[in-house]
């Protein structure tokens, strides 16, 4: 009983670290799941006369081993302001908000919303809010006319809000940038975005204030344009090219999703195990 016992206990400590301790590498290596499935048929082997110790690590290893060798790797999902994301694993959609709004990614399942938070478990993933750095631009024609915006390339066309995924190095710094076309002014304008330490390590800026944006306007075809480069901090605004434009530096939330071994699973071997253990010690003699 003791031999099982503690086999059962290695095999319940080596999947309960999965989810108490998401998102590290060594879940899915080979050899990590090879131990859990070694232990877990030693334990069953040795439980043999108790079906239902047996059958809770036999459940529970399998949960262990199907998230570390099925399970995806842990990625972040990055959804535009007012925009909805399927995510399998969690079994609902991820509504992102207004980016002038509280600023909380809602897990919609049915007819239900939940906020995520900082983090929220589901059967077979960890959701976890991780904050970004996205910049909201406001636009303008020479005469100071709003001008709409669009991003071609994005994941919200019309949306005013600039994920900053890709990055580019300038100045031996890697800084994000994103992409925006104003219609109206037949214009192409990149927008590479500056922290504020990274602002006061440049030269010749040490009077601006970040954070701040590097705007870069062309023509449609993508050709520069005379007097199309300058900066502008949080709020300001700066004219180029005949545009007028005004960086708001905003932090937004993304979301991280990490695969675990499924809860529901997890909690019925649990169960098993300790109705078996009972039921054992009900028949041995006091």
């Amino acid at each position: 009983m003791s031999g099982a016992a503690v086999l059962a206990a290695l095999v319940v400590l080596g999947v309960a670290v999965e989810i108490v301790i998401p998102n590290r590498a060594l879940y899915h290596t080979g050899w990590y799941n090879v131990a859990i499935a070694a232990v877990g048929v030693w334990a069953v082997v040795r439980a043999r006369r108790m079906p239902l110790v047996a059958f809770g690590v036999g459940a529970i290893a399998f949960a262990g081993i199907a998230s570390g060798l099925l399970g995806p790797d842990t990625r972040t999902i990055v959804g535009a302001p007012d925009t909805t994301v399927r995510v399998d694993e969690a079994g609902g959609t991820l509504a992102f908000p207004l980016a002038q709004a509280d600023p909380a990614v809602m897990l919609v399942r049915g007819r239900g919303a939940q906020p995520i938070g900082a983090r929220r478990y589901t059967a077979t993933a960890l959701l976890r809010s991780v904050p970004r750095t996205v910049v909201a631009i406001d636009a303008f024609d020479g005469r100071g006319a709003h001008v709409t915006i669009t991003q071609p390339t994005g994941s919200a066309f019309l949306s005013p809000v600039l994920l900053m995924q890709d990055t580019q190095p300038i100045a031996g710094l890697t800084m994000p940038f994103d992409t925006f076309a104003v219609p109206a002014a037949h214009r192409i304008v990149k927008a590479v975005l500056l922290s504020a330490a990274q602002l006061a390590s440049m030269p010749n800026t040490t009077s601006a204030r970040g954070p701040a944006v590097i705007f870069d306007v062309e023509d449609e075809t993508g050709a520069s344009i005379p007097h199309g480069i300058g900066m502008a901090s949080d709020g300001q605004l700066v004219e180029l090219a005949g545009l007028r434009l005004r960086p708001h530096v905003l932090t937004y939330p993304a979301v991280e999703v990490t695969s675990i071994p499924d809860l529901a699973v997890v909690a019925a071997g649990l169960l098993a195990i300790l109705i078996g253990m009972l039921l054992t010690r009900k028949r041995v003699p006091g």
